[in-house]
């Protein structure tokens, strides 16, 4: 008999090879403890989080707990069952009519993740017959929305415009079109230059849909993300966003000013067949949206920090996913997977946790330390953070 688990064998292998070192699992760590946004207990040590995507540092705010002990006593633990049925509870609608004015868009749509958001958006819209095209870079969830939906995939170079406007004129004119785009990529940290792709996309008579997971709260004058940054908020036919990062809870949503976007609700299957969020996480997600739009403080602050430990690490002689700041997310390249995984347990030991990203999910087979910023990290702690990177780069040897 077939051993369905044979294929997993290489990766197995692999991690059995990097745990006989002695080196801790990094994709096993448990927080004892979460103190504040920035700081937890890892192994019994007070550890400063830098790989979290907490970006605004709202899962501590003390109106978004409020909104949230109050929804939980006011509407009980879960709704236990579908949006469409018995899963709308007030502070569902009220969650959605917060996203509408937060972007100043029509129609709101609230999934329980994230992921479902993309993977039910894009395999709803576009079917067999239809076309995706998307940057090489992008997301799992949006990867697999996109097998869902049977519609033909074509990938074009990572932030390439030209790449992406001569697969548009491959395809044939009448046919049903999408470009999905990301604002912030979350390996590398890196903005896309929506202004040009999304002219190219509509020169072509294709839909435009931008997730802008890890950039919602932080880039924009208002917070609404690259696209708000780069005027082309209008344009966009659909955005995708998650609760998980600056709002600080958990779900997703998508936005639009589709005049036909209410069918969704009948047409999505995540949407449909899903349980709806409990009514203390919409509660809290709504809090928090209302908030972000009157972060700009805070925004500039987070800004303060990238720069800073963007500049330090350079200074240090790392290498670095972009050669300016571009977000909260600050990615440092390994030399190879066992050294990042050194590095990694090393930063742990001076009281710094950060991400060991590893291929598949990075781009051209790079293992790299990624570090997520957040607008309550104080000036001193990202001047701590340097002095813990350059301890533990010299101990292993990178720099």
């Amino acid at each position: 008999m077939t051993d369905l688990f044979s294929k997993f064998d290489p990766l197995i292998q692999q991690r059995e090879t990097l745990l006989s070192t002695g080196i801790t699992d990094p994709f096993s760590l448990v927080m004892e403890e979460v103190k504040s946004p920035t700081v937890a207990v890892c192994n019994g040590r007070e550890t400063i989080l830098l790989g979290t995507y907490n970006y605004m540092g709202m899962t501590f705010d003390e109106d978004v707990i409020a909104a949230g002990q109050n929804a939980l006593t006011n509407f009980g633990a879960g709704t236990t069952g579908s949006r469409v049925l018995n899963g709308t509870f007030q502070g569902h609608k009220e969650c959605e009519d917060a996203l509408k004015e937060f972007y100043g868009m029509d129609h709101a749509m609230v999934f329980s993740t994230g992921y479902q958001a993309n993977l039910g958006i894009i395999s709803t819209i576009a079917g067999k017959g239809d076309y995706v095209i998307l940057d090489i870079d992008s997301h799992a969830s949006i990867y697999d929305g996109c097998a869902m939906g049977n519609a033909e995939i074509v990938p074009f170079r990572h932030n390439d415009v030209e790449a992406l406007e001569k697969r548009l004129k491959r395809l044939p004119a009448d046919a049903g079109k999408l470009v999905v785009l990301e604002g912030v990529y979350s390996m590398l940290g890196d903005i896309a230059p929506l202004k040009e792709m999304i002219r190219v996309s509509k020169e072509a008579g294709a839909m435009v849909l931008v997730d802008e997971a890890h950039s919602m709260g932080f880039i924009g004058p208002n917070g609404r993300g690259v696209a708000e940054e780069q005027g082309v908020l209008d344009d966009c036919d659909f955005i995708i966003g998650t609760f998980s990062k600056s709002v600080g809870t958990v779900g997703g949503f998508c936005v639009s000013n589709h005049p036909k976007f209410e069918v969704m609700r009948l047409v999505c299957r995540p949407y449909v067949f899903t349980a709806s969020l409990p009514p203390a996480v919409v509660a809290c997600s709504a809090a928090s949206i209302r908030k972000l739009m009157h972060n700009g403080n805070k925004r500039a602050h987070l800004w303060e920090n990238s720069k800073t430990l963007h500049k330090g690490l350079i200074d240090l002689g790392f290498t670095l996913g972009t050669e300016t700041p571009q977000s909260a997310i600050i990615a440092v390249i390994m030399p190879d997977l066992e050294r990042g995984a050194m590095m990694w347990e090393a930063l742990l030991h001076e009281g710094l946790y950060v991400n060991l990203a590893r291929p598949p999910a990075t781009p051209a087979g790079m293992t790299l330390l990624r570090c997520s910023l957040c607008a309550e990290h104080s000036a001193d702690q990202v001047t701590e953070i340097l002095a813990m990177f350059e301890a533990a780069g010299k101990k292993i040897g990178i720099i």
